[in-house]
């Protein structure tokens, strides 16, 4: 296999609703990614689109076809890839692949949604198809209720006080805010506190307002090429270190591990052993905090933290800039913003920053390697990407 870098990304604001289309925010994500590769749309061999919703938000399908036009790369082969908040990073899993046997040379990969503009009503009823439709949501189950579930199962099987993981839970949404803040692409650019968090209005017992990621609107983008390539296109090429992906079926056969999700430590597993890396050397992580818990949950089953401790380092600090592992300097998809398709690759997006140096007031010090966790339903597809600074 070729080492493949990434040599140009991009990225819309994320926010509560746009006017534009998920055709019209990946287009403006891609020619930012093209741009800043020095490459134009004639060189793009291949496009790989995620996107989970845009049958639901603006009833169109085959968006990848539309994207490949408008960018100025018609006729291109271009896929899309449905895999629920995992799609992009999947998306870009294959791309790599395609880059890495040598049947393509440079690909554009990434993902656009547009779930804010369904409302609430629908937006939720569409999240929770991610989930088992014939045996979970008839019995009332949707995203919140899920990780209420695993919440109060962590805080029973590792003998945490439910008061003191909501507590942990909150310093969590806190340093996401923080970061947040402090990203001018985030859909939420303010500051919270604990009682912020604690006197919001509850959601699912235990998970209140500020657990909760929201409803976005975005694209991301991502231009890899192989190394031949690359090394003739920037002076920082990030490398494709390892990759990995696993799934899973509802939650009723996932039990023997709840709250661990199983798919996750094989995924990131697969992962670090073709980096041939362990989590000690990740510098900066990127991960999937649809909810407050599941920070938690992930920094456990990547392995950071032993099982049930992971709430007491986010207490020490441990998972802030200068900390043990960076987490979510983004702002993460509780600040930046979770459109669903495009939440992947805006993690690589950001990661590939923080190795760069470009991150200004949230840059991680000397980060030369960092990782992206993807979770896409209640464990059904994971994600897990390791990227390399090539300088």
């Amino acid at each position: 296999m070729r080492k493949v870098a990434v040599v140009g990304v991009g990225m819309t604001k994320f926010s509560g609703k746009q006017d534009k289309t998920a055709v019209e925010l990946f287009a403006e994500a891609a020619v930012d990614a093209i741009n800043e590769s020095g490459l134009k749309p004639a060189n793009i061999q291949a496009l790989f689109l995620g996107n989970a919703l845009g049958d639901f938000a603006e009833g169109q399908a085959q968006l990848q076809a539309f994207v490949a036009d408008y960018i100025g790369a018609p006729f291109i082969p271009a896929n899309r890839y449905e895999n629920a908040c995992a799609s992009s990073s999947a998306a870009f899993r294959d791309a790599f692949m395609w880059v890495a046997s040598g049947f393509y040379d440079i690909v554009l990969v990434g993902g656009a949604e547009t779930a804010a503009k369904m409302g609430t009503p629908l937006a939720t009823r569409t999240f929770a198809m991610a989930s088992d439709s014939r045996y979970e949501y008839p019995c009332g189950i949707t995203f919140p209720g899920v990780f209420a579930l695993l919440a109060h199962l962590y805080a029973r099987k590792y003998n945490v006080p439910l008061e003191k993981l909501k507590y942990q839970m909150a310093l969590v949404s806190v340093n996401s805010h923080y970061y947040g803040a402090r990203n001018p692409k985030a859909q939420f650019q303010k500051e919270i506190t604990v009682d912020d968090v604690l006197s919001s209005f509850m959601v699912c017992q235990p998970l209140q307002l500020y657990d909760c990621c929201p409803f976005s609107d975005g694209g991301s983008a991502v231009v890899l090429a192989c190394e031949e390539k690359a090394r003739k296109l920037t002076d920082k090429p990030v490398y494709v270190a390892g990759v990995g992906q696993a799934s899973a079926g509802n939650l009723m056969s996932q039990k023997d591990y709840l709250p661990r999700l199983r798919s996750r430590e094989l995924s990131a597993e697969q992962a670090y052993r073709m980096a041939g890396l362990t989590p000690k050397d990740i510098d900066v992580i990127e991960l999937h905090d649809c909810f407050s818990i599941a920070t938690l949950i992930a920094l456990e089953c990547l392995g950071f933290f032993e099982y049930g401790k992971s709430g007491e380092a986010v207490e020490k600090g441990e998972t802030k800039v200068g900390g043990k592992i960076a987490v979510n300097p983004s702002g993460g998809l509780k600040s930046k913003g979770h459109p669903i398709g495009a939440t992947g690759t805006a993690q690589v997006y950001e990661i590939v920053r923080q190795l760069r140096g470009e991150c200004g007031e949230r840059q991680v010090d000397g980060a030369k390697i960092g990782m992206t966790d993807t979770l896409g339903g209640d464990g059904g597809t994971l994600c897990n990407i390791i990227l390399k600074r090539g300088w």
